[in-house]
């Protein structure tokens, strides 16, 4: 089965991960905890928090150190869920009278992943049960890994007990893939499928979706099918048409982070130029605010991806930026 006893996706591991500048060093710490999980030495991130927006390889990060676990110690205690998971078996718990049970369940893991941990805020309950669990296994240096689309520090709602301790070990950040990350991983699918393509097809495919893993991975899927099923050459025309359907499709949100910009520009009578650039005159200040403050919650956009957008800027000046502008 594709999946294992834990509900962990075996293709899933370290190997099948193509490392590039925005996720090599979530991806060296996670090779580092799964190491120290399997040597029985201390652990050197724990716990280990990695961040980022979606479709970006989170999920495959967090599974692959329980992959690489498993088949060192396939005895090793391993439990993965998703927050909403373990919301749920804490309240069905609740409902039963079986926190013995439930307790058991997660205070004897050797290795506890829990993915999209910011789905826990605002939930005092569940937030409770965890506070604990996460006590009892760190104070019995058992290893604990969480993914979020943001950082500790932007989770609303979220007890500051446990932001706390979510910053106690190491938090990793991870970005957009630049376009040779890009190239590589499309070059590594197509070898998984045997399905050769010539390098001006992957650069093509590479360039014209920059977004996210997830995108890139489905238009390639689509080329691909496109291909097969009208046999036809798979070429750089046959791409950019599949392209050109995929961009026609609607989107949840359908706005752009150029769009934002522009709508804020417009709005405020200030240039583009002058929201992404450096001068910190307050008649920007505010407006620039209000534009990460838009592509965080309209468009759900990483605090990362953010920054670029706006000229370059470090992640924890749209965090500060959407916090202000929240409280406002």
């Amino acid at each position: 089965p594709v999946v294992n006893e834990f509900g962990i996706n075996q293709r899933y591991v370290f190997h099948s991960f193509v490392v590039g500048k925005g996720n090599e060093l979530a991806h060296a710490a996670c090779q580092a905890v799964a190491s120290a999980v399997v040597e029985g030495k201390p652990k050197p991130y724990n716990p280990l928090f990695i961040y980022g927006g979606v479709g970006l390889g989170k999920t495959h990060l967090l599974q692959a150190v329980g992959n690489h676990v498993v088949a060192k110690i396939p005895t090793a205690r391993i439990k993965y869920v998703t927050c909403e998971q373990f919301t749920n078996d804490f309240i069905q718990t609740i409902r039963m009278g079986h926190g013995k049970e439930f307790h058991d369940r997660y205070r004897s893991c050797d290795l506890l992943l829990i993915d999209d941990i910011q789905f826990i805020a605002g939930k005092d309950g569940t937030q409770e049960a965890f506070f604990h669990t996460f006590n009892h296994l760190h104070q019995n240096d058992k290893q604990v890994v969480l993914t979020s689309d943001r950082p500790p520090k932007a989770i609303p709602a979220l007890e500051d007990r446990l932001r706390s301790r979510f910053e106690w070990g190491m938090i990793a950040d991870v970005q957009n893939p630049d376009l040779e990350t890009r190239l590589a991983i499309l070059d590594a699918k197509c070898r998984e499928r045997s399905f050769p393509l010539a390098s001006e097809v992957l650069r093509f495919l590479a360039s014209a979706t920059p977004n996210n893993v997830r995108e890139l991975e489905g238009a390639l899927n689509k080329f691909i099918a496109y291909v097969q099923f009208h046999k036809v050459p798979a070429s750089v025309e046959v791409a950019r048409q599949i392209i050109a359907q995929l961009s026609a499709l609607p989107r949840k949100t359908g706005i752009t982070p150029k769009q934002i910009l522009q709508l804020v520009s417009d709005f405020f009578e200030v240039p583009i130029p002058d929201l992404v650039g450096k001068s910190r005159k307050k008649e920007l200040v505010g407006p620039r605010q209000i534009v990460m403050f838009l592509m965080r919650e309209e468009i759900k956009s990483s605090y990362p991806s953010i920054g670029h957008e706006l000229g370059g800027r470090d992640h924890t000046t749209a965090m500060h930026a959407h916090e202000k502008i929240r409280l406002e």
